[in-house]
């Protein structure tokens, strides 16, 4: 499996995992104050759904820039 594909994938779960613990924290929070591990807790795929979106957003503009179609993709 290339390292692409497997950062899409991970992205995809990480944005499930992440949904998931937004959610608990609210369901918590209707019983009073959670422990403070609760309320961070979506902190961690929060950020790892940062890096590998980064990386997804530069992909195109790293692949323009070691081909050098440059002129090619600017006229379409």
């Amino acid at each position: 499996m290339k390292i692409t594909s497997f950062i899409r994938q991970s992205h995809r779960w990480l944005s499930i995992a992440f949904t998931a613990t937004v959610i608990a924290n609210f369901a918590l929070r209707i019983h009073g104050a959670p422990p403070p591990w609760v309320t961070y807790s979506p902190l961690a795929p929060l950020f790892l759904l940062m890096f590998s979106g980064l990386y997804m957003f530069a992909l195109p503009y790293a692949k323009r820039r070691r081909t050098g179609n440059l002129i090619e993709d600017r006229a379409s």
